[in-house]
């Protein structure tokens, strides 16, 4: 096993945490009204803003997954572990 994987391994329940903290920290924040939030709700756009941040972080996946694919194959020529 390389040692991205052990790395990942490790970093993963890290980041879970994280999240899951930073969730009840921004909870008092929904409560206040936002006027740009509140006029792309009522516009519809907002849906257009999701499917931007969803268009970018596949893109970002995809990007992460073909380097991961291309270095595997680099360490398998070189017989790198």
């Amino acid at each position: 096993m390389s040692n991205s994987r052990i790395t990942m391994k490790r970093i993963f329940p890290l980041l879970l945490t994280l999240l899951l903290i930073t969730d009840k920290l921004f909870a008092q924040a929904s409560e206040q009204a936002v006027p740009m939030a509140d006029k792309l709700r009522e516009d519809g756009k907002i849906w257009v803003v999701v499917a931007v941040i969803a268009v970018v972080f596949a893109g970002i996946a995809v990007n992460m997954l073909r380097i991961d694919s291309k270095l595997r194959k680099i360490e398998k020529e070189l017989n790198i572990k």
